[in-house]
């Protein structure tokens, strides 16, 4: 393994935090996910106070131990990596390739888990290589506040898939790195099964190169606090990014995701879809989606959707899509965000055959989320998934209104 020398690296977009200078002297907010500042060096962020644009959905006051650049517990997370023998597992202190090869933090909270993580977790696959099981990592809160950074890394050829548990108790600040070298095929499952009190800020950041494929699930059912941002770029040729996402957020819980996908070579493919249900008074689910079609990404196709499925009064969907294009050559590329109640016919047509109508609408909604459940590609988690929605909608069984609003 070579190290490399790595400076910390900032790229500030103005001299006023968050903002860009207007002509006339003025500062304006940064509203384009690509110009935001990003920076190794904690003291580079502002402490988040809920206004700027990245934040201003966030319960940043429930994140405040994670904005602390303090170390964390020792024993707050315990981690496990189960993975089969032909998987290479080291760890890396930063300034250490592989890591920092992709990732720089773009918040607080990541700067500080960059900085607080002394020792990465880096597994690699090697090239040529097809895993015939899933490398499992298993993240067990015990209380706490705890930093972690994950690197994943495909070499050219291998085909793979890493999943990510989480559970029990914590407050954690998380970094996962993903690297998918040339014809690559990796796919990565981030499952977020927190107890109630939990809050978990992660940053994912990827490059996909060419003619590689990246898979990225986040799947968010337990937590208080739960936000996964993933960001990705289709840097190569004939690269793909397929992110999909799913949630199901209870009373009081807020489960969020920024999603940012950068076509930047040519000829790349990217597909966005993340649905979500959300039950009980103060029930919150974010989703903002950016796509950067690059001035060098002719030839793209590019979509990105987000649903959302409100099944009770006092919860809140909040849906926000965003396309830039620097080129005009290019495929296609669109987004598209929904939020609302039952689709009255689709009731109508399961009881008109005679469904019971707590049952159709229990239908309606496995069959909403299947859709994502589907596509993971592990049976038993897809089964695990199925129930876990099954449980949900047990708990709130007869109490949906007819025609809940978003």
């Amino acid at each position: 393994m070579t190290a490399t020398t790595q400076a910390p690296e900032t790229v500030p977009a103005a001299n006023v935090p968050g903002s860009t200078p207007h002509t006339d002297g003025a500062w304006a907010p940064v509203q384009t996910r690509s110009e935001r500042l990003r920076s190794f060096d904690p003291t580079g962020f502002e402490r988040p106070t809920g206004r700027e644009v990245n934040w201003k959905h966030t319960p940043v006051d429930r994140l405040a131990p994670l904005f602390e650049d303090v170390d964390g517990a020792a024993d707050a997370v315990a981690i496990t990596v189960s993975a089969p023998e032909s998987v290479i597992v080291t760890t890396n202190a930063a300034g250490e390739a592989p890591r920092g090869d992709v990732f720089v933090p773009e918040d607080l909270a990541a700067a500080i888990a960059w900085k607080r993580s002394v020792a990465a977790t880096v597994i690699g696959i090697p090239a040529g290589v097809e895993l015939a099981d899933p490398i499992v990592v298993d993240v067990q809160g015990n209380g706490g506040v705890a930093h972690a950074h994950f690197v994943l890394q495909a070499a050219p050829n291998a085909r793979g898939i890493v999943l990510l548990r989480h559970g029990g108790d914590a407050l954690l600040a998380e970094n996962v790195e993903i690297i998918v070298g040339d014809g690559a095929h990796l796919t990565v499952i981030s499952v977020q099964q927190w107890s109630d009190h939990a809050v978990h800020a992660a940053s994912h950041q990827a490059r996909v190169e060419r003619d590689a494929t990246l898979r990225h699930f986040v799947v968010s059912f337990g937590g208080g606090v739960v936000r996964v941002n993933p960001s990705v770029e289709l840097a190569g040729a004939g690269s793909q990014g397929q992110l999909y996402g799913l949630s199901y957020s209870d009373a009081g819980q807020h489960l969020e995701s920024q999603v940012y996908l950068f076509h930047k070579g040519r000829d790349t493919r990217g597909d966005v879809l993340y649905k979500g249900a959300l039950q009980g008074a103060g029930a919150r689910s974010v989703w903002v989606g950016d796509v950067l079609i690059g001035p060098d990404a002719v030839g793209t196709d590019s979509y990105e959707a987000n649903r959302n499925l409100v099944l009770t009064d006092g919860a809140r969907a909040e849906s926000i899509p965003n396309l830039e294009i620097e080129t005009g050559d290019i495929r296609g590329a669109g987004h598209a965000s929904a939020t609302g109640r039952f689709d009255d016919e689709q009731l109508f047509y399961l009881q008109s055959r005679g469904i019971s109508e707590d049952e159709a609408r229990r239908l309606v909604v496995v069959g909403f989320l299947s859709d994502i459940v589907q596509r993971i590609g592990i049976p038993a988690l897809e089964a695990e998934l199925h129930e876990a929605i099954q449980n949900e909608l047990r708990e709130i069984e007869g109490e949906i209104p007819e025609g809940a609003a978003s």
